[in-house]
């Protein structure tokens, strides 16, 4: 059950990232329907990988919500990416502390989650394993011959 409660942590963070970035192609619509673009050719580019990331976000939410492993390795990798971007934030002519601590956070928070929902359930996979092994030993006859197939 504990994997459950971090794959959720994890999971909650995650979409909300994706709204975030979501709602910030929604930002970039509005700024080019209101004209303020250099180059429709790059503004309607960016949208469009925002809405890819902001997707691809939701799809390892929703991974992670229903324990998918392929959900861990895109969800780390976006938070490290995260990461990337607070350092960014933080550092130059122009830093802002507070937006990095902002993006930096989640990421943290989102990243002990995954690493221990993995954890958690290697853990349990190892345990069912075992038992597995357990019952087949108990299964078997006592004096060393092969028990009759079931089929």
């Amino acid at each position: 059950m504990k994997s459950r409660i971090a794959s959720r942590i994890a999971a909650t963070i995650m979409a909300l990232e994706a709204l975030v970035v979501l709602s910030l192609a929604g930002i970039q619509v509005v700024e080019l329907l209101k004209g303020n673009t250099a180059s429709l050719t790059s503004a309607i580019a960016l949208i469009v990988l925002t809405l890819i990331i902001g997707a691809g976000m939701a799809a390892f939410a929703w991974g992670l919500r229903t324990d998918q492993t392929w959900a861990r390795s895109g969800g780390i990798v976006t938070q490290l990416m995260a990461l990337a971007v607070a350092l960014g934030a933080v550092t130059g002519q122009y830093a802002h502390p507070a937006i990095a601590a902002m993006i930096a956070a989640p990421a943290i928070v989102a990243l002990i989650a995954i690493f221990k929902a993995s954890q958690q359930t290697a853990a349990a996979d190892r345990a069912r394993h075992a038992a597995e092994q357990s019952a087949e030993v108990a299964e078997a006859p006592a004096d060393g011959t092969e028990a009759p197939d079931a089929r």
